[in-house]
């Protein structure tokens, strides 16, 4: 996705520049980009007004064909009553406080998690149609300074009702790491019907010729209720249902270089599961425990909140997020 950092003024026009862009490449009229402009000016003001500045995401909806995604982050105060917020004449901050219902009449859908204390994240999308309710989610940003995110992701469904997942770092960041990565998502995408560890030992072998990637792969059984890991390099993931929260490792190494044994290692899933992957481009050093409230959400703000506080902000941040 695209990254935009609101921290002053004068970004609130950059966003809506870059944002509309976005949309004119996925060829949207002058109306609608019109409309993309005001939401997209609107959630930028309000990060200036009540969060004391952040950055907003954009990028394709990957659930709607000719959809979009927007997204406006913060680390502010959050909402003590988000409906209030909503209604038009409302406002905290001295303005005339339509902003947040002209977004959500505009939006063909508006999510928001803005917990007292804990920040703001809204999600906006706009155009395409699809599914409102989603099951997966792939982030991917580039580091600050890059226009190029050097990770990709990939999710694919299968006939069989089993979920394919992976998550790849390629080694540095910029065009060449993700030239290694992306060849992983093709090679992952050639494969459908391979075994975690079979995938891990197609993808060392195809990255030979590339710089290499830290990557992870998942095969999701819902009806199995069982979670198939293997992962070589700093790729992260971990569980989390009613059964608690249950970390998936990772062996060390560089696929396409240096790998040691190809394993995958099977969990179990109980009522309610979120399997979460990440890129070291998150810290480690905290716990899903700390997040009340999010994994019931939609599997974009999920990823969205992770990346806003855990990134760590000198390296490209991705996550992946699949929910039962």
């Amino acid at each position: 996705m695209d990254r935009i950092p609101v921290r002053d003024p004068t970004d609130v026009a950059s966003a809506r520049r870059r944002i509309v862009g976005l949309a004119v490449r996925l060829g949207y009229s002058e109306t609608e980009a019109g409309r993309v402009a005001i939401v997209a000016t609107e959630l930028a003001q309000n990060l200036l007004r009540y969060g004391g500045g952040g950055e907003m995401l954009a990028g394709a909806d990957a659930g709607a064909t000719g959809g979009i995604e927007i997204l406006a982050l913060d680390k502010g105060p959050g909402m003590a009553d988000v409906a209030a917020c909503l209604r038009d004449g409302f406002s905290t901050g001295g303005t005339s406080g339509n902003g947040l219902g002209a977004v959500q009449r505009m939006a063909r859908q508006m999510l928001i998690h803005a917990p007292p204390g804990g920040g703001t994240a809204v999600l906006v999308r706009m155009g395409g149609g699809g599914t409102q309710d989603r099951m997966s989610a792939a982030m991917c940003v580039p580091k600050p300074g890059e226009e190029i995110c050097g990770d990709a992701a990939c999710i694919l469904a299968r006939p069989d009702g089993t979920v394919g997942l992976l998550l790849a770092d390629g080694l540095g960041h910029g065009p060449q790491a993700a030239a290694a990565s992306q060849e992983a998502v093709r090679l992952f995408g050639k494969h459908p019907a391979a075994s975690p560890v079979d995938l891990l030992t197609i993808l060392h072998a195809g990255l030979r010729s590339t710089r290499g990637a830290a990557l992870a792969t998942a095969l999701i059984e819902p009806a199995a209720r069982r979670v198939t890991y293997g992962g070589i390099g700093n790729i992260a993931g971990f569980i989390t249902d009613t059964g608690g929260v249950r970390r998936m490792v990772s062996h060390s190494g560089t696929a396409g270089h240096t790998a040691g044994r190809m394993q995958a290692f099977h969990y179990p899933m109980h009522h309610r599961p979120v399997v979460v992957m990440f890129s070291d481009g998150l810290a480690t050093s905290w716990s899903p425990d700390g997040h009340a409230g999010l994994f019931s959400l939609d599997p974009t703000l999920i990823a969205a909140v992770l990346y806003r506080d855990h990134a760590r902000g000198r390296d490209d941040a991705s996550v992946v997020v699949w929910k039962g």
